[in-house]
Formats: C-alpha cells, structure tokens, sequence
C-alpha cells in the first residue's frame, strides 16, 4: 500500500463515508449502508475498493480497518514536498512502461525519448555489439503488452541516436544509464 493508493482510494466521498462508518465500527455492509445511507451495491463497491488500497480487511463477513496496513505505510519515508516531481521522466515512465513492459510509446517527441533512453538503458550494455536477432529479441519482450510492436520500438532508437547500426550488427550510443 503506497501513500497514493490511500489517497486514491479515499478521493471519493462515498468511499470517506464507508470508511468513516467502519472506523466508528459498523461491522458490515448492511449497517455501513445504514450508516451512511447508501446502497448496499455501493457500499460492497466501496468496500472492494477499499480493501485494493489495503485500508480495509474483509473477513468471515466483517469489516475492519486494517491498522497494521496503515501503522506500516506511516513507517515508510515518504518523498519531502520539495523532492517531488524532482525527475520529470519519472511520470512519463510509470505512464509507458509497467512491470517492464510497454504500455504503449508517447506522441509527443520529448517524452518518447524519455521512455526510448529508459528502454535503451534497461536492454542494451554500452560497448556490446549485438546482432539483429538479439535486439530483436530484447525488444519483444518490452512490446508483449501490445502497446509497440519491436520493429518500430527498435527504428526509434536507431532514428533517435540511442542505438548504431551497421551491417545488421546493433550497439548502444547516447547517454550513460
């Protein structure tokens, strides 16, 4: 559970109201619902949502917070207001790229070079020289999430400068990782 999760799952004011009424101790979906005045079809939404965002623990039919989730997210340093947004190709990536895969390549020039130096970076060591079937290989496992196919992820980097290509052999140029 990340600080944004909590705020994320919170954002809402039916879900506030649902979580309020199972912190003051309604211990399930239908006194929620009284509580609240909500449909008991949107208070289980609510509580679903909840519990994806591991605020709230349901089990054997009744609603807890979880205090220990909570207890451990505020352990956990979050990032100083002074410190946020302090690399800008951070949210371009976690748009692009998730668990390593692709979700799809940017329109916009600027950050598509963002998300092509971070693939450049992660797949290919300065110096090697690869062939052909290497990088392809290499790049179709960023593509698996369909959002590029590997033969335009890779004449993007070459296009960009970020990979060199000569005689079918490939190599990385352009910025250190």
């Amino acid at each position: 559970m990340t600080a944004q999760q909590v705020a994320g799952a919170l954002a809402d004011d039916g879900r506030r109201r649902v979580f309020a009424a199972i912190v003051l101790g309604d211990p399930d979906v239908a006194a929620v619902a009284a509580r609240t005045g909500l449909a008991a079809r949107e208070v289980a939404t609510a509580v679903r949502r909840l519990g994806d965002a591991g605020l709230v623990v349901a089990g054997g039919g009744d609603l807890r917070v979880d205090a220990d989730g909570l207890r451990d997210l505020a352990r956990t340093p979050g990032t100083p207001a002074g410190e946020r947004g302090a690399e800008p190709g951070d949210r371009v990536l976690r748009t692009f790229v998730g668990d390593g895969v692709l979700r799809g390549l940017p329109a916009q020039r600027g950050r598509r070079r963002v998300v092509l130096t971070h693939v450049a970076a992660e797949s290919f060591e300065p110096g090697v020289r690869y062939p052909e079937r290497a990088v392809d290989e290499r790049l179709r496992a960023w593509c698996a999430g369909g959002g590029s196919d590997h033969v335009t992820l890779r004449r993007h980097l070459v296009d960009e400068g970020l990979l060199a290509r000569e005689r079918g052999v490939y190599w990385r140029t352009g910025p250190p990782s």
